[in-house]
């Protein structure tokens, strides 16, 4: 069972990098946001340091989520999600399969990409060590959900409309936990409770959003 679940992550790998628009578009839209915010709100240093957090997560976000519409859509329309369904695996770890695929081409890159952006925006450096910590988990988190997401709405009509209002308001609390862990790093307050929050967050995320991922594509194919 592991040597499919590996095979699903590595096609849709070799998917993702054949096709690299998704990745390619996730960072430029979440480097490109984060540059513009040193635009509307001004030159100020302190100002652009104290928001910084809040950017980067919020930038973070959005950018994820461009790319999970498509996670099993072309699947469905194809017909090979019903392939990967009668292979054996259990329906939550194809979901699994794919969603660790999406953080792979995804979220591990918005989390490179979060270094530069966090440097322009004044963040100080010692700050960079909480802000990967948070992000790490954060991006899993945003991966887990996005796919549970993702797979509710998969064959709905505007489904694509309906996925961030479904998210969206689910996340909220990891981009709270990961802006205030980087806040509390930059004013020298204690930041490891916001981490240990996110990675609770990440523990109860792991188990029950591929159960209700599976239980979505099990819904859609039939």
């Amino acid at each position: 069972m592991m040597a499919l679940f590996c095979a699903v992550v590595a096609r849709d790998l070799r998917l993702a990098l054949r096709h690299g628009a998704d990745t390619l578009g996730a960072v430029l839209f979440f480097i490109l946001t984060g540059t513009l915010f040193p635009l509307a709100l001004g030159p100020s240093p302190d100002l652009l340091r104290h928001m910084a957090p809040g950017i980067i997560w919020v930038c973070a976000l959005l950018a994820a989520l461009l790319p999970l519409d498509r996670l099993f859509s072309a699947e469905l329309e194809d017909g090979s999600l019903d392939q990967l369904l009668l292979l054996g695996l259990p329906p939550s770890l194809v979901a699994l399969a794919k969603i660790t695929a999406h953080w792979l081409t995804t979220g591990l890159p918005l989390l490179l990409a979060a270094v530069p952006l966090a440097i322009m925006l004044g963040l100080p450096p010692s700050t960079l060590p909480v802000l990967l910590a948070g992000l790490l988990l954060g991006s899993m988190v945003l991966s887990l959900v996005g796919g549970m997401g993702a797979s509710i709405v998969l064959g709905a009509r505007r489904g694509g409309v309906l996925l961030p209002l479904l998210v969206l308001p689910l996340i909220t609390p990891a981009l709270i936990f990961g802006a205030a862990a980087i806040d509390a790093a930059r004013t020298g307050l204690p930041w490891a409770p916001d981490l240990e929050l996110l990675g609770a967050f990440l523990a109860a995320a792991i188990p029950l959003c591929p159960l209700a991922a599976g239980a979505g594509l099990r819904a859609a194919v039939e």
